[in-house]
């Protein structure tokens, strides 16, 4: 009896918890969709904890790379990767960038990106001993380098190319593989602690090697980092500690400075709990961060800047979400609409782990 009724009052809380994000969120300023209306959420993948990165392929095709088991690396799990026409239409499973290398094993952190060839390139690591070492992690597995040639049907997958850290300690690879004006691309990878720091990492050959690791920030812990190019070797990156830090760099990623930004003199242009962040420069030239906002008002989060990262707009919910979620990824169709997936544990009328998608329309939401 105590036991069903733990779990009665855990899903009353549950639905509590929920009802009041919704209604805590209902004075934000929204996302709009075609139609005007604010943009509604629809379930892409089910029963998977995803962390979702997107790639666009030059026919339109929308490709996902996510985290495949409902559970934050303390399930055996791989890498993989699905693809839908345009976002709303049926995702489909393709390919597996990082299966698991032994039965315990957990494959779930990664940075993905296409290369100048079009090659897909998809950096991993994970967990070792998933059930073992149960509540806590396992070590974390080896860095591989994972590329398609076929759109993610088919991986060939190097297990040892991807170096350390400066200190020997692995790095877990996040975000956007981004390509530079010098047609190089960059990739950032962070350590278990925030002592450690995030590295930016150079690869001059489509991302068959990886070197001149760069740590972002000297005096700020930071770890989960989004890239930006601007253009003309400058770029933006989005750093998580507490919150979400903007660091800015006019020599090719190879420098950092933190800079104030408006609204926030300190550069956070995310508060705590609001976190990890992506960054899309749209085809109007504006820059949308996006990220989880885990605070009593959780869900998706979106800010705008039209100056290149320097002012930032007020934060417009992209989705109302409960439990675990956050972790967002963009990409803008040829129509102009954006399709923005995330990962939650709840949403109205669904309850378990799964990717979601929006689809919403900047000409009508950005003001």
């Amino acid at each position: 009896m105590m036991s069903t009724r733990i779990g009665t009052l855990a899903v009353i809380t549950t639905v509590l918890t929920f009802a009041n994000t919704i209604l805590a969120s209902e004075m934000t300023r929204r996302v709009i969709d075609r139609q005007g209306e604010p943009a509604k959420p629809r379930v892409a993948i089910d029963k998977v904890c995803a962390w979702p990165h997107l790639m666009k392929l030059r026919d339109g095709t929308i490709v996902a790379t996510i985290h495949n088991q409902p559970s934050h690396l303390q399930q055996p799990a791989d890498v993989e990767c699905w693809s839908s026409r345009d976002g709303e239409s049926e995702w489909k499973r393709l390919g597996v960038p990082a299966p698991r290398d032994d039965q315990e094993a957990a494959r779930g952190m990664f940075a993905a990106g296409i290369a100048n060839n079009d090659d897909l390139v998809v950096l991993s690591t994970g967990h070792a001993n998933t059930l073992s070492s149960r509540p806590k992690w396992g070590p974390v597995t080896p860095t591989w380098i994972s590329r398609s040639s076929d759109g993610g049907k088919s991986w060939k997958i190097d297990k040892t190319g991807f170096p350390k850290g400066p200190d020997g300690t692995v790095l877990n690879p996040f975000g956007d593989i981004v390509m530079g004006k010098d047609d190089a691309l960059r990739c950032t990878a962070y350590g278990d602690t925030n002592a450690v720091g995030t590295f930016v990492f150079h690869s001059d050959d489509d991302g068959k090697t990886w070197t001149n690791p760069v740590r972002i920030s000297k005096d700020r812990g930071t770890n989960e980092t989004a890239l930006l190019h601007l253009g003309q070797g400058k770029w933006l990156a989005a750093a998580r500690n507490t919150g979400t830090d903007l660091y800015f760099s006019d020599d090719d990623a190879m420098t950092w400075k933190h800079r104030p930004v408006s609204p926030d003199p300190q550069g956070r242009i995310a508060g705590e709990n609001q976190h990890p962040a992506h960054l899309l420069r749209m085809a109007s030239g504006v820059i949308v961060l996006t990220y989880g906002n885990r605070t009593k008002n959780s869900g998706v989060d979106a800010r705008f800047s039209n100056d290149e990262g320097q002012t930032w707009s007020e934060p417009y919910r992209v989705v109302d979400c409960a439990g675990d979620l956050g972790y967002p990824g963009s990409v803008q169709r040829a129509d102009g609409q954006i399709v923005t997936a995330y990962y939650a544990s709840q949403i109205e009328g669904h309850s378990s782990y799964h990717m979601g998608i929006i689809v919403w329309d900047p000409a009508k939401t950005v003001p």
